[in-house]
This record gives structure tokens, sequence and C-alpha cells, in this order.
């Protein structure tokens, strides 16, 4: 996970423009300017391309300037992620739902993975005991980070942490 950390702190900011918002669950479309290459001029030009960028807590409105980065591949087409919004367009930033930062977007990730493997018995543990986890399929849920115990179930096993 810290090589996670290192290879995501060390991603580009590029700066967009919301175009479209509210049509995906947490994705919206936003435009990037870039520069085309003109082979007859010999010359660069700027131009603009859109991308679609994950917004986890649906906190963007169309018009905003926002800083996004590469992070991981949420879907077929979704590559990049919202860091922060630069410049809100309408409601105030108070009023929205808080953008996540890399850290807490890092732990939500490594939550879900954990309770993906416990369900499906391949939990191994924080050091990696390798430990199987009983339990009746989607019932069970594994607190590992507060806890350290299988909760929201009718197992009521200690998970060694």
């Amino acid at each position: 996970m810290l090589t996670t950390k290192v290879a995501a702190s060390a991603t580009r900011q590029i700066n967009a423009v919301v175009v479209s918002a509210g049509l995906m669950q947490k994705t919206v479309k936003a435009r990037v300017g870039v520069q085309k290459w003109n082979a007859h001029i010999q010359k660069k030009y700027n131009h603009s391309t859109n991308v679609l960028v994950h917004d986890p807590n649906s906190s963007l409105r169309i018009g905003d300037i926002i800083s996004i980065s590469s992070g991981w591949r949420y879907s077929k087409h979704v590559h990049h992620v919202v860091n922060s919004i630069v410049a809100p367009f309408g409601d105030p930033i108070e009023a929205r739902p808080k953008v996540p930062t890399l850290e807490e977007r890092l732990e939500k990730r490594d939550a879900k993975r954990l309770r993906k493997e416990a369900k499906r018995g391949l939990w191994k543990g924080i050091a990696g005991e390798g430990e199987q986890v009983e339990g009746q399929g989607r019932e069970v849920e594994v607190d590992v980070l507060e806890t350290g115990e299988v909760g929201k179930g009718r197992s009521e096993e200690k998970v060694s942490a």
C-alpha cells in the first residue's frame, strides 16, 4: 500500500472545467486544455478534449473549475479523479459534500477490498497470516480497521488482527 501512496502523490495536477454533471452516478465530464500538433504548419495549437472524471461524493456542478489527476482506473472509460474544487460555480463549497482527500480515498478502497475478500473467505489479515473467515456470504462484513471482529451477521467470531 505504501507504493500506491507514493505513486498516487506523484501524479500531475490538471485544471479542468466541468461541462456535464448529474447524468452519471459519481462521474462528471470535464474539459481539459491540450495542445494539438498541426502537421501542415508544423506548430502546436491550443485544443480542448473531454475526459470522464470520478467524483466520489457527487459534489461537482456544471461550470466548476476543478483540479484533477489520473488515478487508478474506476471503469472502462473513467481514468481521472477530482482532487479539489478550485472555483465553484453556483452553490458555495460549504453547501456541497466534501471532496475526499487522497488518503481518505485509499482508506475507503482498502476497506472495500477487505470486505470483498472477507465475503469470499480469502481474508489474509493485516500481517498476512492467511486465516479463513467463516460466514454466510453477503451478511458478514469485516470491520478490521476499528474493532477487529466480524460484524453485521450471524457469526460473532473474533478475527485476530
